[in-house]
């Protein structure tokens, strides 16, 4: 049994130590883009804001919050309209292609905010759950990049949003 904790504690050591050489940065963005809500006609334009800090080389944490957007509706006679906010944190990994440009995945959790008012009545509702992404990015200059990302904040709700991101 001891042989087991010390063969994983020097394995934690050396692990920590080749993680120590890789760039460790903050990072900060905004987005822009659009929300679809299935079975809700038309689309939002979402704004939304980002920090993130590359722990290890091509995998980072990141926080957002995001105005997904104000979707109008005429169903069953009836109008309204519903806005949606997203607040979320991520794992986001990214494999570089060449030529500047990497792929992007997320994974992580997030928080919807809806308010919607039909016909003159209002109610809110919220949700949280797993938040799915995958995208682009190209790196304009070692501290300016742009991406285009899909995200999947819930099972029936879609973002399309293209950014900039400045490392320091």
């Amino acid at each position: 049994m001891f042989k087991k904790i010390a063969a994983a504690a020097a394995l934690v050591i050396a692990s920590s130590s080749a993680f120590a050489a890789q760039p460790q940065t903050f990072y900060a963005g905004v987005d822009a883009g659009a929300t679809e809500l299935d079975d809700v006609s038309g689309n939002g334009t979402s704004v939304g804001a980002f920090v993130g800090y590359t722990f290890v080389q091509n995998l980072a944490i990141e926080a957002s919050y995001r105005r997904l957007g104000r979707l109008n509706f005429r169903e069953f006679g009836y109008s309204g309209k519903v806005d949606l906010d997203q607040a979320a944190v991520s794992v986001v990994g990214t494999l570089p292609l060449g030529g500047n440009f990497s792929l992007l995945g997320r994974l992580g959790y997030n928080h919807i905010e809806a308010d919607a008012k039909v016909n003159g009545f209002s109610g809110s509702e919220s949700t949280s759950g797993a938040l799915v992404g995958l995208g682009v990015a190209y790196a304009f200059t070692p501290a300016v990049s742009a991406r285009l990302e899909l995200q999947k904040p819930a099972s029936d709700t879609t973002n399309l949003s293209v950014g900039v991101a400045f490392q320091f």
